[in-house]
């Protein structure tokens, strides 16, 4: 067998640039870039292979570590992961910041491939700069921190182990089932160390995601569960998006009559005038959908984990014959809550199913009940949401404005807080594909590095990140990221005064104000924020707006803009669109004051209709 002598971190770049993937029968990288912080944990070896095949794996610079990985997270994902990003820091600091990313991308079940500089394999220089000892345990390094939050985990100490380690790294982050990051920890040393590769370790190499069929048992048993169903529900989510099921999704809910609700990660799986489209469920959903769930006797889940906030922490199907059919390429999302499993890609899955199940229909009276329930719940929201002169205007009013002058294929991201749960009423999807969000870890500081990668994954689109002054606050720089990398973002702030949400959150557990909001925080000399002043000094076109005319003004404005465009405006701390589904948090058992005691009896009358036994 032919060889190459080539050190470790070369062979690493290397085997990376030789992978490819089919996309719509096109061949295209599997690897579309790189981000990375130099510094002396991979900037000498990792860092000029990079830099020597930057035509090849594109390597772009970092502000910080965690935001650059949230950016190749996003990208990722609106790639529906299809594409990966590789994100490279040094020893240390830099690799622990990535850790809370690694967990996005565990929660979201999304592919990128960590390379954290780690300390020296020969431990002669121990200990180097940065290292965290563990006296009892030589062997442990600041970055098995990241075996808890990636699905692959590696420390390469000799340069033959790549041979092994990367293939089933990204075999890992390819396999629909395990998909997840992936950390090939490199101790530095053997970035630079030689070893002869077989030349087969570089071929090119053409990927394409598979798609498991359901077994036969599993469906059958579906179908007889479906079809004793006389009111079902289907709850869409984010796997619906990575099996490019959307169509089937749609055929089969018109074909068997069956209304559509969709999780906060599966929203825009359909538009908001199909037929069947019923709008999100849970604790961020609205009215229509919440109000089926209650009475449903049977949801039919296709690609979701069925989190806390879709299944109102699992007290939002009080129908006592309710039944759960949950369709699942992972075997350990569809075996949750006593579902009837079917495993399998979502889209084979639904086909499959849909033979299954012939010219089986659920009940016309369920469907136009259904048409009656959202009409009621459009309403509301078309209100709650239009034009105002309020001094200071909800959330609902600052999304509606941008909403009413989007163009029906404007991406609108968001995460955490208080803003997902308003853009997710308020943005009804008129094209498939164009509501992005991280809800799976809710971290907030996404908004605005995550919608760069959405941008670079949909250059031709507008992204309109929808962000609070707390989230920005914590997580800015990548405005100048967009500037500099001409991936232009429509920013809009809404200033309500710190982290409202969960100031809401503390009054509704009859707590006092205390620490969320700046006037309850230990602050004596608050000082306001510009925030339109602080995007211009990054480059950006910026403005500060203080009515909702003017808010629409601005965006018609930062649309002909051809960079990045902040909007400011200050919003309401306390007005919210209605709740509509029960969510577990903490509640005091010995009550303090009567908000106390009115907040626990609320929690125990949700408690008390939660599903048993899941």
């Amino acid at each position: 067998m032919k060889k190459i002598k080539l050190t470790c971190a070369y062979a690493i770049v290397k085997h990376l640039i030789a992978q490819k993937i089919l996309i719509d029968g096109k061949k295209e990288p599997l690897f579309a870039g790189a981000f990375g912080i130099f510094g002396h944990g991979n900037v000498a070896c990792l860092g000029q292979a990079l830099e020597e095949n930057k035509d090849k794996l594109p390597t772009w610079r970092g502000h910080h570590e965690q935001n650059m990985a949230l950016t190749g997270i996003a990208y990722a994902r609106a790639k529906r992961r299809k594409q990966i990003f590789v994100a490279t820091s040094s020893v240390g600091p830099g690799s622990t910041n990535m850790i809370t990313s690694a967990a996005v991308a565990m929660s979201n079940r999304l592919p990128i491939l960590f390379l954290p500089g780690d300390t020296y394999a020969n431990r002669i220089p121990d200990p180097v700069l940065q290292q965290v000892e563990h006296f009892n345990n030589p062997g442990i390094t600041a970055n098995d921190a990241f075996k808890p939050v990636t699905k692959y985990f590696d420390r390469i100490s000799r340069p033959e182990q790549i041979l092994q380690s990367l293939p089933q790294a990204i075999q890992t982050m390819l396999d629909p089932a395990d998909c997840g990051p992936a950390c090939i920890s490199m101790s530095q040393d053997v970035q630079g160390e030689v070893f002869e590769y077989p030349e087969e370790f570089f071929k090119e190499r053409v990927h394409n995601i598979r798609r498991p069929k359901p077994d036969d048992y599993q469906i059958k048993e579906a179908v007889e569960k479906i079809k004793k169903s006389k009111n079902p529900i289907i709850i869409s989510g984010g796997g619906v998006f990575y099996s490019d099921a959307m169509e089937e999704l749609s055929s089969f809910s018109i074909k068997h009559n069956i209304p559509v609700t969709q999780t906060v990660m599966g929203y825009s799986t359909m538009k908001r005038d199909h037929s069947h489209f019923l709008g999100p469920i849970g604790g961020l959903g609205g009215k229509a959908a919440n109000n089926f769930a209650k009475q449903t006797d049977l949801a039919i889940a296709i690609g979701t984990k069925l989190g806390d906030f879709t299944t109102g922490s699992w007290s939002n199907f009080e129908n006592p014959n309710f039944g759960l059919v949950s369709i699942n390429v992972t075997r350990f999302d569809a075996n949750k809550h006593m579902a009837q499993s079917v495993i399998g890609d979502a889209k084979v899955s639904l086909i499959e199913l849909s033979q299954a199940l012939g010219n089986w229909k659920a009940p016309d009276d369920w469907h136009k009940k259904s048409r009656k329930e959202l009409k009621s719940w459009n309403e509301y929201v078309d209100k709650e949401s239009g034009p105002t002169n309020q001094k200071l205007p909800s959330y609902a009013h600052a999304v509606g404005a941008i909403y009413r002058n989007s163009e029906a294929t404007d991406i609108a991201v968001t995460a955490a807080g208080g803003l997902v749960g308003e853009v997710v009423q308020v943005w009804r999807p008129r094209e498939l594909n164009t509501h992005e969000t991280e809800w799976g870890f809710s971290c907030m500081g996404y908004e605005i590095s995550g919608a760069l990668g959405i941008k670079m994954a949909n250059p031709k689109k507008d992204v309109i990140v929808f962000v609070g002054d707390g989230s920005y606050l914590l997580n800015n720089s990548d405005i100048y990221s967009s500037v500099i990398t001409n991936n232009k973002l429509i920013i809009v702030v809404c200033d309500n005064g710190g982290h409202a949400v969960i100031n809401r959150l503390q009054l509704f557990k009859g707590g006092k104000e205390f620490n969320c909001l700046f006037e309850s925080s230990k602050n004596s000399n608050l000082v306001g924020i510009n925030f339109a002043q602080h995007a211009s000094s990054m480059g950006a076109k910026s403005e500060e707006v203080s009515s909702i005319s003017e808010l629409e003004e601005a965006f018609k404005r930062a649309k002909k803009s051809e960079i990045t465009y902040v909007i400011s405006i200050k919003t309401h701390s306390y007005q919210w669109l209605d709740g509509s589904a029960y969510w577990e948090s903490p509640t005091l058992e010995i009550p303090k004051t009567k908000e106390n005691e009115e907040a626990l009896k609320l929690h125990k009358e949700g408690k008390a209709k939660q599903r048993q036994g899941v």
